[in-house]
């Protein structure tokens, strides 16, 4: 059998349900065993601007997306002048027929400068400036189209339930399109109607409703057109299989890492896992025992970050999830949490700045920030994940950091991270280890003192309630008791205390935790968070091309695990810095931390994630030596 590799987008007007649809048909095809890579794109308002989704689909494993379309399915006109041209010249277009004689002008969400550079090019072919010019321009480079009239089918439906209200129901559109695409794909229909079944669980009669129109668009496509070039089949299903969502990741591993607070105010992206977590309160934690987080919605970030501080103060595991602007509001609480010695997590889901800045779209902006925010010294560690597994894991362990170093721990994730739908090997809550540190449980003297000299920098810590055990927090400056203090020598000592601990973390936090090496080579990679899966991807069709590339993938940002970093690229000649923003704020800390210059930068900062087909293209001409010492990546515009 032919190996699979294709990628479906789908597209519509934000509120349309472009989400519905992708995610009806990446559940489909992991029901068929295939492996899933999806990402969401949409802008910053509630409805009407454009959305769409695309699914990757293979029968191996796979990290991230690639350039270009294989099928594309749409049900209003800007789907089709935004993305036609992105389909690949053997691949296809489903449409709503009735779209073709729209023009240009009577799309009122088509941005001027795209709108200018769409018209530029459709009237450079000599097409008119119509949905039908852009599809003849698909046409001529050997698209298929398949032109369907969904409002019809949607009038059928109503006379066969007999239900005339669904001729006006065009929400439903994007069911009848992900149908007939699995229906040209190849598909069992079994397994589409499952997953409409999966989406619409919590409303059987919309679920019975978009499962009729589902087999008949299905039975539709298979009856009037021939099977397309491109076949989705079923393969052996791995049991240990997930589809998942990146911000369900963190969520899952805040219940499975005994997290039982959560504050938070509405922010993009964030919220989706302080949403998901609130609609998970109360669960089985082992041997029915039920569990709880309290999740709390504030009235702002800096409310959110005092009682998350509050709720460490009581012994519980707390965190709080936020984006750029909000970590911006939490700054001094912050560092109130850093001078107590307060074990907090806050999860940083990162998107692009700066100010309000794109708000619905990725970016890797907010490291040299996260590491230095809040005013005067005081220790935190930055960590960096990956991919969605590794959110799962890592929450659990940065839980673990606070706890044992007790001080704040910020979490790095980001936009993407956060929209992608992946399958992904099932997480195994057993991995996780729960190291609440030197938190006390009994204290018998009455002379206990909170910040009490230890070698290590790490005070037993008391809770609030706890008999024996009273301590005062402050803002200022504090002895061992936690009373406020002026004096010189006290504020040497306290000082050296929290800063001993950044010492103690570098050398107790274990090795393969502080950075992953993917491979050693001449040629180097070194970066940080999601760009992790793009570059795996981009590693492995170089191997394909015979040239052989190394990663190494940096979690442990802060402290800075200088001598491993230089351990590990002590024999690689050339270093390439690859990230998600404009500044290459990776970069600064190796050429700040290394006794050598990073030699090349390939960065993005659309707002776009990375694909795996343009760092192929980017890394390709460095080892040929063709690149520029900086590369700047721009597919998606």
């Amino acid at each position: 059998m032919a190996s699979i590799d294709l990628t479906w987008v789908i597209g519509g007007p934000q509120g349309g349900g472009v989400e519905s649809a992708a995610n009806i048909f990446a559940g489909a095809c992991a029901g068929c065993g295939l492996k899933i890579f999806g990402k969401r794109e949409y802008y910053s308002n509630i409805k009407g601007e454009h959305s769409y989704f695309g699914v990757r689909v293979s029968d191996k494993t796979i990290n991230s997306n690639v350039t270009g379309i294989t099928m594309l399915a749409a049900f209003d006109a800007e789907t089709l002048f935004r993305h036609a041209d992105d389909v690949y010249d053997d691949g296809a277009i489903v449409y709503e027929s009735d779209l073709e004689n729209i023009k240009t002008d009577e799309v009122p969400t088509l941005d001027k400068p795209f709108k200018a550079r769409l018209e530029k090019y459709i009237a450079s072919k000599n097409k008119p400036l119509t949905v039908k010019g852009i599809l003849e321009i698909a046409k001529e480079r050997g698209v298929t189209l398949y032109p369907v009239s969904f409002k019809t089918i949607l009038a059928t439906l109503a006379d066969e339930m007999n239900n005339p209200a669904i001729r006006g129901m065009f929400r439903m559109l994007n069911v009848l399109s992900v149908s007939v695409s699995i229906g040209l794909l190849g598909l069992p229909p079994d397994t589409l109607l499952r997953s409409v079944e999966g989406v619409f669980s919590s409303k059987p009669k919309i679920a019975e409703m978009n499962k009729h129109a589902a087999n008949y668009a299905y039975n539709f496509a298979t009856a009037k057109y021939q099977k397309y070039k491109y076949q989705l089949s079923k393969i052996p299903k791995d049991s240990d299989t997930i589809l998942v969502q990146g911000f369900q990741s963190t969520g899952l591993g805040k219940m499975a890492a005994g997290c039982r607070f959560q504050s938070y105010y509405p922010i993009t992206p964030a919220s989706d896992e302080s949403v998901f977590l609130e609609s998970h309160e109360t669960f089985d934690v082992e041997n029915n025992r039920p569990g709880s987080t309290i999740i709390v919605q504030t009235e702002d970030e800096i409310s959110a970050i005092g009682m998350l501080i509050g709720a460490a103060l009581t012994g519980t595991r707390a965190a709080t999830s936020t984006s750029g602007p909000g970590f911006s509001l939490m700054a001094e609480a912050l560092g109130w949490a850093g001078i107590n010695e307060v074990p907090i997590v806050v999860t940083l889901y990162q998107r692009s700045g700066p100010s309000t800045g794109l708000p619905t779209r990725h970016g890797q902006d907010d490291l040299l920030f996260a590491i230095h925010a809040g005013h005067g010294d005081f220790p935190r560690i930055v960590y960096a994940s990956g991919d969605i597994e590794e959110g799962f894991y890592d929450t659990a362990k940065c839980f673990n950091f606070a706890e044992t170093f007790q001080m704040p721990v910020i979490h790095m994730m980001d936009k993407f991270i956060a929209s992608t739908v992946a399958t992904v090997k099932r997480f195994d809550p057993k991995k996780i280890t729960i190291q609440r540190g030197k938190l006390l449980q009994k204290i018998d003297s009455t002379d206990y003192k909170r910040f009490t000299p230890s070698p290590d920098g790490i005070s037993p810590r008391s809770r609030l309630g706890l008999e024996n055990g009273i301590f005062w927090n402050t803002g200022d400056e504090s002895d061992e008791e936690g009373h406020i203090s002026e004096d010189p020598i006290n504020r040497i000592y306290k000082m050296d205390k929290r800063a001993k601990k950044l010492e103690v973390a570098l050398d107790t936090i274990p090795r393969e935790d502080q950075m992953v090496s993917h491979g050693i080579s001449d040629f180097c990679i070194v970066s940080w968070g999601s760009t992790k899966g793009p570059i795996l991807d981009a590693i492995e069709m170089l191997q394909k091309d015979n040239y052989n590339v190394g990663f190494v993938q940096v979690k442990l940002l802060h402290p800075f695990p200088t001598e491993h970093v230089k351990s590990l690229l002590k024999d690689v000649k050339t270093i390439i810095d690859i990230e998600a923003n404009h500044s290459a704020q990776l970069g600064k800390l190796l050429n700040e931390n290394l006794d050598r210059k990073v030699d090349y930068y390939i960065v993005k900062y659309t707002g776009r994630a990375m694909t795996c087909s343009e760092l192929y293209e980017s890394i390709k001409k460095i080892m040929d030596g063709k690149a520029e010492k900086r590369q700047v990546l721009s597919y998606g515009v």
